[in-house]
């Protein structure tokens, strides 16, 4: 099978296309046929070698950790999917990604894709509505009612993160460019900060929930505008300073990723039920070429929604 792979931590360059053995499925695991897969920023963090204290793999590496597509095979003890199943997952964490023709996934983190979902759509799922979820609700425990500032809006997590958040009945505010307030406000958030023009410590106070998606500076100003004794801070960039929560009073939470297909379902069902859509922004196909091109475009830090790699 084609898999896009790096041998060695570096620039894009590094990404190149191989012919490699179609994995086998273990016990509890499916072979998935790729119709989709996602860029995520974890992607080339770990690509440039930011990671690698972290995730301690040997190369070569296949990186991407969402895909969508058709079941090719079953392995051992699964019982509740089948051949020919239409599904989408974000896979465990290994060094054997899914910028490939064909990826292993275990049984018990796969979806179904919704009806009104295409293959690219589904995709762009996993990993960002995941975030988002655990992010807001394992983490933050976001409730009806309560006030959420989401940085970043208009990102791939972003996007899933404003309309979770109105989906449970908060009252959302987010961080945009003014290019992007038509899109956010499309998504149902209630007030838009043009963060290029405003500062969101100047407009807000007294909000419950920071959901932070840039770190750095946006990060530890977040801290003002919280609920002293009941705000809460998550971050998906690095680790919170737990001294500077104290000082401000509050909570603060980093937040790594765990796969979780009961969680993706709940996400599916949303999606069928027409309470979250998909937002993508850019489209390339699978290959050295595509995947090189994708990555520049996620390094960026400019895009509206999801890149997306078609097989």
């Amino acid at each position: 099978m084609k898999a896009v792979i790096i041998n060695e931590y570096g620039g894009k360059d590094q990404l190149k296309e191989v012919e490699i053995e179609k994995p086998k499925p273990k016990k509890n695991q499916v072979v998935v046929k790729a119709e989709a897969t996602s860029i995520n920023p974890i992607d080339w963090k770990l690509r440039e070698g930011y990671l690698k204290e972290m995730l301690d793999w040997e190369f070569p590496i296949i990186l991407g950790w969402d895909v969508a597509g058709v079941i090719e095979e079953v392995g051992d003890g699964v019982s509740n999917w089948q051949v020919g199943d239409r599904v989408f997952a974000r896979p465990a964490t290994t060094r054997f990604g899914t910028y490939a023709e064909y990826t292993a996934v275990d049984a018990n983190l796969l979806s179904f894709i919704p009806d009104n979902l295409t293959a690219k759509e589904a995709a762009a799922v996993p990993l960002a509505g995941l975030t988002a979820w655990q992010s807001l609700f394992t983490n933050a425990k976001l409730k009806k009612g309560e006030k959420v500032l989401i940085h970043g809006g208009a990102g791939g997590v972003g996007t899933f993160a404003i309309q979770l958040a109105k989906h449970v009945g908060a009252y959302v505010y987010t961080t945009a460019s003014a290019h992007n307030h038509e899109l956010v406000k499309s998504l149902g958030v209630d007030e838009v900060i043009d963060y290029k023009n405003e500062d969101f410590t100047q407009v807000l106070s007294e909000v419950d929930v920071v959901f932070d998606t840039i770190g750095g500076e946006v990060q530890s100003s977040s801290y003002q505008v919280l609920k002293k004794g009941a705000g809460r801070l998550v971050t998906i960039v690095g680790q919170p300073d737990e001294e500077e929560a104290t000082r401000y009073g509050v909570k603060a939470y980093g937040v790594w990723l765990e796969p979780d297909g009961s969680q993706l379902k709940e996400l599916a069902s949303l999606i069928e039920e027409s309470q979250v859509r998909v937002v993508i922004d850019k489209t390339f196909s699978f290959g050295e070429k595509g995947l090189r091109d994708a990555h520049a475009e996620s390094e960026t830090g400019h895009a509206s929604g999801k890149i997306v790699i078609e097989f």
